[in-house]
């Protein structure tokens, strides 16, 4: 913990928690926000499905690959730097895409844009170990999750009005004036959270060291499935949400904002909850109580899909019990990872965001693709992703079985 972060704070501690949690909204903010102009920005660039596709992969990928970094870059130079150059360089790929002539312009500097927006959740996590104490790292988490799924909620709106009045290109301009805010208010606000003494040195063989040492534990890569990987499970029906919502369940596309209000609600609720949870229940109960969520919404919406024609009277409740389930358990299993390597913090937070993202990249290039048109192969996708982080958890408890048994204060 940082002994002069109240020295250095004097705002409330509630704003804090909203300037970290706003910096961790960045990136779903960014993907979600343009993606109501898919079909005006196909039409205006003469682009295909499959390129506008591209448009999201290359921001995805551009994201994961980054996340690797951002964290190591913040335990050398600090939280600070890394966090305003990544506000700058996203503000300025915001730019290129509003100016995007073609395509493949588009493309790149949505892959910038993804190289930049990391910095934002991966030191915010950092940022909050370094701060708090685990019970209150905990309740902070939560409230960044809270953020994290109101973003997708708002984005699509504020996108879909925006095109509607204006142009895709106000979209992107939008993000950029977005940017700028942000990069104005840190500049001004966040301090620096990591003393030059706890600060690693910046060379590629110790760099190196310390990728190899989180990488080759295996209970950090049990730790980071455990929470990267079922978020899939939901991810994947907002990813298929225009062939899920409209052709499946024959909505209109001013009537998706349903699907959108009772996910991010489960999101909320179960972030909400683990934050009223911090500090009264051991974390290891906690992280089982969402996997039990998510494990029986997930058999029952498979069942339900296999033996009922899917209709909209039942077919969103489960995806946002899925998402309560997820939120519940992803702050404790995050501080987790955070306080495996305690003098490796960032590079932590940077390694579960990659597993995460690349997981995420995978689904949207690859899995949705294959099963979106089918609800049943939807269904059955997403209980397999949480399956797999089940697993990670299990064997996580069976080999460690200290870890997550109680609060530690270190």
């Amino acid at each position: 913990m940082n002994p002069d972060f109240h020295r250095q704070w004097l705002a409330p501690q509630w704003a804090f928690a909203v300037l970290l949690a706003v910096l961790g909204m960045l990136g779903p903010f960014s993907i979600d926000t343009y993606l109501p102009a898919f079909a005006g920005i196909a039409q205006s660039l003469g682009a295909s499905a499959v390129q506008m596709q591209q448009t999201l992969s290359a921001y995805l990928f551009g994201f994961a690959f980054m996340a690797l970094f951002h964290g190591a870059l913040s335990d050398s130079f600090g939280r600070r730097p890394v966090v305003l150059w990544g506000l700058a360089v996203f503000t300025l790929a915001s730019v290129g895409c509003a100016l995007s002539q073609n395509i493949g312009q588009l493309i790149f500097f949505r892959a910038v844009q993804g190289l930049s927006t990391g910095a934002g959740i991966v030191v915010a996590r950092a940022i909050i170990r370094d701060v708090y104490p685990p019970d209150q790292a905990q309740k902070v988490m939560s409230q960044v999750t809270i953020f994290f799924g109101v973003a997708p909620a708002i984005a699509p709106m504020i996108g879909g009005w925006l095109l509607v009045h204006t142009n895709w290109h106000a979209i992107f301009w939008f993000l950029a004036a977005v940017g700028s805010a942000m990069w104005v208010v840190n500049l001004r606000m966040l301090p620096e959270t990591l003393g030059v003494a706890h600060r690693q040195a910046f060379h590629p063989r110790h760099l190196l060291s310390g990728y190899w040492q989180l990488g080759s534990d295996p209970r950090f890569l049990l730790l980071a499935l455990a929470s990267g990987i079922p978020f899939n499970g939901m991810f994947l029906y907002v990813l298929s949400a225009p062939v899920f919502l409209g052709e499946h369940l024959g909505l209109a596309p001013g009537q998706f904002f349903w699907f959108f209000v009772l996910t991010i609600g489960g999101i909320m609720g179960g972030a909400w909850l683990s934050g009223r949870l911090a500090g009264r229940l051991p974390p290891k109960r906690q992280i089982r109580a969402g996997f039990l969520i998510m494990l029986g919404i997930g058999v029952l919406n498979l069942l339900a899909n296999l033996v009922f024609p899917a209709h909209v009277g039942w077919a969103l409740w489960p995806i946002a019990i899925f998402a309560f389930g997820w939120s519940l358990m992803v702050p404790v299993v995050t501080l987790l990872v955070l306080d495996l390597h305690p003098t490796r913090r960032g590079m932590a937070s940077s390694l579960q965001m990659f597993v995460s993202s690349a997981a995420n990249g995978l689904v949207a290039g690859v899995v949705a693709p294959l099963v979106m048109h089918s609800t049943v192969g939807l269904a059955i996708a997403s209980l397999l992703m949480m399956c797999v982080g089940l697993a990670a958890w299990v064997v996580m408890r069976k080999r460690w079985p200290a870890i997550g048994q109680c609060v530690v204060r270190p």
